[in-house]
């Protein structure tokens, strides 16, 4: 098993709550996580008929087989057993007793906050970070390799090449996920609009525009959209809520959380073509950002970032608040420091005032250094910049 730094954040939860839910996408490692991290306990997957029959026909003898907890895998397949999962936890009161995994969040998330509000901790697993990844010494060597990589736990794990796993990812995604969740009667047609999707990560989000562009209704449009997101596949960045004092763009952005997996959708099928591709910038903060998003959710807490853009089309990428003030990031995918790479955030900050931190810059280069009143952070060490 590749260490994933959410363990800690899952021992911490289940000091404090009954029940710790592990979600994220397919094949973003939450079993292996939760079966490392609590390895003492009983391990049931609700995908097995069987136990998925006795837990649908008698959810109380099912649970009661638990005498410590257990580990409930794709516990969606039986959003029913959460009530009684909850009448369980609050008669032994006992922390870190449920283990709860599951992929389609629609049914798991209501089921738990219906069910179980107040009584669980929950952490979002996504795909490998740049920093687990280079724990185990398997960094790609380039950026660009990293970029049609991505951070999906199989390709690092496995003797398995991207070229391989993303199209039976995205086969079995589209057989599985989408029909549980929402009635897609093309799914050629739903096929293209994820295309569409990846084409517009790190781009405003016009569903108008992106109906129209798949044949489909802005309503079609925002119901598949929210089918991306309720898999873990796509977020929603919003805008900065705070205005400075200038009118500002409130649409949000829309940003795919796992690289490799937008090249792919691209048709990128070499490392090497990343290097001249028109989408070469997109792809570049598309895995910034996701990184960004990593570390938040790995410490189980909600992202939290934002972006800020006026209408005169002056645009930070990323903003976050900090104890100390408010952090801005720009994003840059050239290997070489550029002079004015940093007008757009210093034009935000003579609004923002003594709010305002000194900027960091993530680009495609290799070192880190202090320039023009920037932290410029090559690549490679995203991780530990923040």
């Amino acid at each position: 098993m590749i260490p994933r730094i959410a363990i800690d954040t899952l021992h911490r939860l289940a000091k404090g709550f009954p029940v710790i839910a592990l979600t994220g996408p397919r094949q973003s490692g939450k079993t292996t996580l939760a079966r490392a991290a609590f390895a003492s306990k009983p391990y049931v997957s609700l995908e097995n008929p069987d136990e998925r029959e006795f837990a649908e026909r008698d959810p109380l003898r099912f649970l009661q087989r638990f005498e410590a907890g257990a580990i409930l895998d794709e516990v969606q397949r039986c959003p029913a057993l959460l009530s009684w999962v909850q009448g369980l936890v609050d008669e032994r009161r006992h922390m870190g007793d449920y283990i709860l995994t599951g992929s389609a969040q629609f049914d798991l998330i209501s089921g738990v906050t219906q069910s179980l509000a107040g009584r669980v901790g929950r952490v979002e697993l996504l795909p490998l970070s740049a920093g687990e990844i280079a724990g185990v010494n398997q960094q790609p060597r380039s950026l660009d390799a990293m970029l049609f990589s991505g951070g999906y736990p199989a390709l690092y794990d496995r003797d398995l090449s991207p070229e391989d796993w993303f199209p039976n990812y995205v086969a079995t995604y589209l057989e599985r996920d989408v029909r549980q969740l929402i009635a897609i009667r093309d799914l050629t047609q739903f096929q293209r609009f994820v295309r569409m999707c990846a084409a517009r990560s790190g781009q405003l989000l016009n569903l108008t525009a992106l109906g129209a562009d798949c044949g489909v209704s802005a309503v079609t449009a925002r119901d598949w959209l929210s089918v991306l997101e309720a898999s873990t596949l796509v977020m929603r960045l919003p805008p900065y809520y705070r205005s400075f004092g200038k009118r500002l763009v409130k649409t949000p952005k829309l940003y795919f959380l796992d690289v490799g997996l937008v090249a792919w959708l691209l048709g990128i099928r070499h490392a090497a073509s990343i290097e001249t591709h028109a989408a070469r910038g997109a792809l570049f903060e598309t895995y910034v950002v996701s990184e960004l998003v990593k570390r938040r959710f790995n410490a189980g807490q909600p992202a939290d970032l934002y972006f800020w853009r006026d209408h005169a089309g002056h645009e930070v990428d990323l903003l976050f608040e900090t104890p100390e003030g408010l952090q801005s990031v720009e994003i840059k995918s050239g290997s070489t420091f550029a002079s004015d790479w940093p007008q757009a955030v210093r034009k935000w900050q003579t609004l923002a005032g003594q709010d305002a931190l000194p900027p960091i810059l993530v680009f495609g280069g290799e070192e880190s250094y202090e320039r023009e009143a920037c932290r410029v952070v090559g690549w490679r060490l995203l991780d530990q910049a923040f």
